[in-house]
């Protein structure tokens, strides 16, 4: 059984609702999910469902219509998170405790693999001869040691996916939040990022949610929740 104490996040009741032309629309139903140290969790469920709001809300880019949201040991209930936690302090909460990866990778196309990874670095106010130290120490240890100097268009799908895993981890998050991180690649690059998303969660006791459609890669992760007509649903693959 999984010691509470290593609880990295955790959501309580959450819902989400969008109004479109005066009709409600409910997403999120409820949801209560918790997340511990050195976990890697698959969040399966149809195009549609809510998965990207999810992970939205985990990663207090978004707030729940109602509901809690507990990140490290600060919660954010709706009631707080929108007056009594100042968004500033909701983006520090982020930047010390999460790293988000994306289906498509999102680096800056006139940066260098270097310069992208260290860029959330100094963003943070490190200085940055040592900003881009600790960035190519993470680009040696994902295998891009040669890679420092190329630009997103010199890179192939998977490196530039190792690129924005390593911008992930710069800011040495507790936690990653993934959507789709495969989706864009072939089977050999995605077995080699789900190997590598799994040594993180090993060697640097990150905890991992993984949005995904790839069955075959949700059924090797710690556990899988399916996401279903707003509901939050643990099954086993």
């Amino acid at each position: 059984m999984t010691d509470i104490s290593d609880t990295v996040l955790s959501l309580k009741n959450v819902e989400k609702s969008f109004v479109q032309e005066n009709i409600s629309l409910d997403v999120l139903k409820g949801i209560c999910f918790e997340l511990h140290e050195q976990e890697m969790i698959a969040l399966t469920g149809a195009s549609g469902t809510g998965k990207s709001t999810l992970l939205q809300i985990m990663g207090l880019l978004d707030l729940p219509t109602r509901g809690t949201v507990t990140v490290g040991h600060v919660e954010f209930s709706t009631t707080k998170a929108r007056y009594l936690l100042h968004v500033t302090q909701r983006d520090r909460i982020r930047r010390q405790f999460l790293g988000f990866v994306y289906q498509y990778h999102h680096l800056l196309p006139e940066l260098t693999a270097l310069e992208n990874v260290s860029l959330p670095r100094i963003i943070s106010g490190t200085p940055k001869d040592l900003a881009e130290k600790q960035a190519k120490e993470l680009l040696h240890e994902l295998g891009l040691e040669e890679r420092y100097n190329h630009t997103p268009a010199k890179l192939s799908g998977g490196e530039q996916q190792r690129v924005a895993i390593a911008r992930a981890l710069v800011n040495q998050p507790h936690i990653i939040l993934a959507d789709e991180p495969t989706g864009n690649l072939d089977d050999a690059t995605t077995e080699h990022v789900f190997q590598l998303l799994l040594d993180l969660t090993q060697r640097k006791k990150i905890a991992i949610v993984v949005a995904t459609h790839n069955l075959d890669l949700a059924k090797r992760m710690s556990k899988c929740f399916h996401l279903h007509f707003g509901k939050l649903e643990e099954i086993t693959l």
